[in-house]
């Protein structure tokens, strides 16, 4: 285990050389975006808020680290797709693009002490709101792309790889489909005139979203860490299998107490 972390970074550098100019661009986008997110931690510090709440901090930082993170293991995971040069590079610019979006409008939002979602109260939050509302949508689109073609096993790899794969688009899928959903919920309760209670409970499903959007990361990590120990294929596939099991647990427990939040009684 120690030589796998020693090789780590001679890993990742290897990777950046010989990453094509797409990959570069999503890599130092994604590392931005994590460097963003870290620093705007720092303002509880500097300009203390609550750590909860549509005005919080917490915000850009998780926003920043989530989007950043995402990217860099979608940008990783994606090389295994058998897909053309070229759609790759499409997706992957989308992507990127979107990240930027997404992450520049919830900062710019908390810098001016406002909501960043679902907040249409003037002008410029409303189009700042709609581009975030666009943003997901696209954001939808390529990775829901991606995830087909993971799902359809045309993935490239070990068995172990492709199960940690297509498993993690899988979850990636899951965790889109909660942050519509709370998207929905948000919009439905402004619409009926209760917005103090959307800005509440319209991220009732935060925990599942940021489980099940951190898969694509941390399983195939898991299986490029066993591909380092010399342990035969089949126990390197048990082992993930048995990983996937257990993550699709504490995504199914962060379900049921998100929904429970909104449950009457």
């Amino acid at each position: 285990m120690t030589e796998t972390i020693l090789t780590a970074p001679r890993l990742l550098l290897g990777e950046w050389l010989m990453a094509r100019r797409i990959e570069r661009v999503c890599y130092a986008i994604g590392a931005a975006l994590v460097l963003s997110g870290v620093l705007h931690l720092g303002m509880f510090v500097i300009e203390p808020r609550s750590w909860y709440g549509p005005l919080s901090w917490r915000k850009p930082a998780s926003f920043g680290v989530a989007f950043g993170t995402v990217l860099i293991a979608v940008t990783l995971v994606s090389a295994s797709l058998r897909l053309s040069v070229r759609t790759r590079a499409w997706l992957l610019g989308l992507f990127a693009a979107d990240c930027i979006l997404e992450v520049a409008g919830i900062t710019v939002q908390a810098w001016r002490d406002v909501p960043s979602h679902l907040n249409n109260t003037t002008p410029v939050n409303s189009v700042i709101a709609f581009s975030l509302a666009g943003g997901g949508a696209l954001l939808v689109a390529v990775l829901g792309t991606l995830a087909v073609i993971a799902l359809r096993g045309r993935v490239e790899g070990t068995p172990s790889m492709r199960l940690a794969v297509r498993a993690g688009f899988g979850f990636l899928l899951a965790g889109l489909a909660s942050g519509v959903a709370m998207i929905v919920r948000g919009e439905t309760l402004i619409r009926a005139g209760h917005r103090t209670q959307a800005y509440d409970t319209a991220g009732f499903l935060k925990e599942f979203h940021g489980i099940t959007l951190n898969g694509i990361l941390l399983l195939p990590l898991l299986a490029w860490a066993l591909s380092r120990t010399g342990r035969p294929e089949a126990e390197r596939r048990r082992i993930v299998v048995v990983a996937i099991a257990v993550y699709a647990v504490i995504a199914v427990a962060a379900l049921i107490i998100g929904i429970a939040r909104i449950c009457p009684g």
